[in-house]
């Protein structure tokens, strides 16, 4: 299993755990872009009574409300005592970036495209930039034919929708109406299809007799538990 072992060592380094995010209101988001501009534009944050002037708030409370929120979720510190002691944490702009969604793509129905609208369980927000190289959508795991290169059923496998395939990589491929995800190795007109998992065999094909179609590469892993 040299293929396998070759490719979880590079694997195994990217796998990330699911970050339940907390969205912004639009009158927080509002105000954490008012605190970025200020801080650009100035070098230091804006106090309550200039968030409320820029933003038409009736009082500093509300003001205070939306920035205590904001703490709250993880976007700002505030330093108690002071009236511009305000610091960013996380960035508007991270949380468009964590907005952005993916589809997550469960039990691929027969003879339908991967990212057919039925095939597509849920949508997850994420950062599109979380791993070294950009994806297409999340695979959900089901069995446990990867389980020894540490994929567990469930875990959300990031596809990269190419044709740049090589021997050792992790790979979804479509024989027929079944769609499986296996170490890719290829020699002349065979290809095999190999699992993580000695209880499992490895699928072997000859292309000169049967038809395989490569979707992708897997360029990262979610742990869900």
């Amino acid at each position: 299993m040299r293929v396998a072992l070759k490719y979880q060592s590079l694997y195994t380094v990217k796998i990330y755990s699911i970050i339940n995010m907390k969205e912004l209101t639009k009158q927080q988001l509002k105000v954490l872009t008012c605190v970025e501009v200020y801080l650009n534009k100035t070098g230091f944050p804006p106090t309550r009574a200039e968030i409320c002037k820029e933003l038409g708030f009736k009082s500093p409370n509300a003001a205070e409300m939306h920035l205590r929120a904001l703490e709250k979720k993880g976007y700002i510190s505030i330093q108690s005592g002071s009236s511009r002691g305000i610091s960013i944490v996380r960035s508007q702009q991270s949380f468009e970036q964590s907005s952005y969604e993916m589809p997550v793509i469960g039990l691929v129905a027969a003879g339908s495209p991967t990212l057919a609208e039925e095939n597509i369980e849920k949508r997850i927000p994420c950062d599109p930039k979380m791993f070294s190289d950009t994806f297409d959508y999340f695979l959900k795991v089901k069995g446990l034919s990867m389980i020894e290169a540490g994929i567990h059923e469930d875990d959300l496998v990031a596809i990269k929708k190419t044709t740049d395939i090589k021997n050792g990589d992790l790979v979804v491929a479509r024989l027929e109406d079944e769609v499986t995800l296996k170490y890719f190795k290829k020699s002349d007109h065979n290809l095999e299809l190999i699992p993580a998992n000695k209880d499992f065999s490895t699928i072997k094909i000859d292309l000169r007799e049967q038809e395989v179609f490569v979707e992708g590469k897997s360029v990262g892993l979610i742990r869900t538990h």
